[in-house]
């Protein structure tokens, strides 16, 4: 009798471990949308995505009237939602808000690198409040499921090594225009908390308590919003670059393992990184093992025009070809994802589809 209860326990077991084999690798998919989008055309996208495995959306918008539409026809169709809203970067704000580079420019008089750039202080009280009760707005929206932080970070010091032709710059060093904030008030704030005047340091780069007290103000601006959004009964998730450690941290001031967020979206885009597809698997380890127990869903940019991507001399404009789907998405599931995201559903071609459901097999 015993033999036999051993014998049903192991074939339970391994019932159990088939299933689990078996079970969807969840798809979440990032696109924008605007007042003019046909609500009827996207929930026709949502049908087909949701044919093709995605099991929630993140839509761009931060109209709560956009929002509430959207999300309405998400759930009629079963997809989570969450509202992705672009946090720090804002071209309609008092000039007080925005953050200050080391060459004294404020960012909505000298934008960095494109003219949107235009980046909020995060340590500013009334960007605080102003994003805490946007977030909280958009959270009370019966079908949000999640509040998206996105662009919750200051400009990249450091763009990523795939970039650098496109704005011309060797950028071996933290680039100044760039470095953020110099303001009157985090200057203070930091000499009253280290003892250093950072004005008068000769090369900042090298003070590792101002690179923290930068992350820092991301991390206080992040889980003030987390709490207010979490007082609602609704959760949080946050697109990030990748890492932390290894990108994130010194390329954008983003330490999101410290985030008391409840999902987190790397953008694993390997061809901004001039690396492989396999990368995508290398750099989800690390992610995963930054925030155990955390859903890890691994950010995938995909290249529309992927028969011509050699000739294609905007890097913006590649990202993974069919071939390279099944490396990508398996490396990233094997790493421990909880997922996977795409950028953009409109950029998948059908080879595209049909390689990632043979990658998924």
């Amino acid at each position: 009798m015993k033999k036999l209860t051993l014998i049903l326990l192991a074939a339970v077991a391994l019932l159990a471990s088939c299933t689990r084999q078996k079970e969807a690798f969840p798809i979440y998919v990032w696109q924008g949308i605007s007042e003019k989008t046909d609500m009827d055309q996207l929930q026709e996208q949502m049908r087909f995505w949701k044919s093709q495995g995605v099991v929630g959306v993140c839509l761009e918008n931060g109209n709560p009237e956009v929002v509430a539409k959207a999300a309405a026809r998400a759930h009629a169709e079963g997809l989570e939602y969450h509202a992705w809203i672009p946090c720090m970067l804002r071209g309609d704000k008092p000039h007080s808000w925005y953050a200050v580079n080391r060459l004294g420019q404020s960012a909505d008089e000298y934008p960095a690198y494109v003219p949107y750039y235009k980046a909020l202080d995060p340590r500013n009280p009334e960007v605080h409040k102003h994003l805490v009760e946007q977030m909280v707005s958009i959270a009370q929206i019966p079908e949000v499921d999640y509040v998206q932080l996105d662009y919750i970070r200051y400009p990249d010091v450091i763009l990523s090594r795939g970039l650098w032709d496109k704005y011309g710059l060797v950028m071996d060093e933290e680039y100044a225009p760039a470095d953020y904030c110099y303001c009157d008030d985090c200057v203070a704030a930091f000499k009253e908390l280290s003892g250093i005047d950072i004005k008068a340091v000769e090369d900042p780069s090298k003070v590792k308590e101002w690179a923290q007290f930068r992350c820092d103000q991301v991390t206080a601006l992040v889980n003030e919003i987390c709490a207010a959004v979490h007082a609602t009964g609704k959760k949080v998730s946050a697109d990030v670059f990748p890492g932390p450690m290894s990108h994130a941290y010194w390329m954008v001031r983003q330490e999101w393992n410290k985030w008391d967020i409840d999902m987190v979206f790397p953008m694993n885009y390997n061809d901004f990184y001039l690396q492989p597809a396999q990368w995508v698997g290398e750099i989800t380890e690390e992610e995963v093992k930054s925030v155990p127990g955390k859903p890890v869903i691994s950010g995938l940019f995909i290249c529309r025009d992927w028969q011509k991507k050699a000739d294609i001399e905007d890097p913006e404009g590649h990202g993974l070809i069919p071939s390279e789907m099944a490396t990508a998405v398996q490396g990233a599931r094997k790493a421990g994802a909880a997922g996977i995201c795409l950028f953009t559903p409109g950029d998948m071609t059908p080879e595209h589809w049909d390689a990632l459901a043979e990658a998924l097999k």
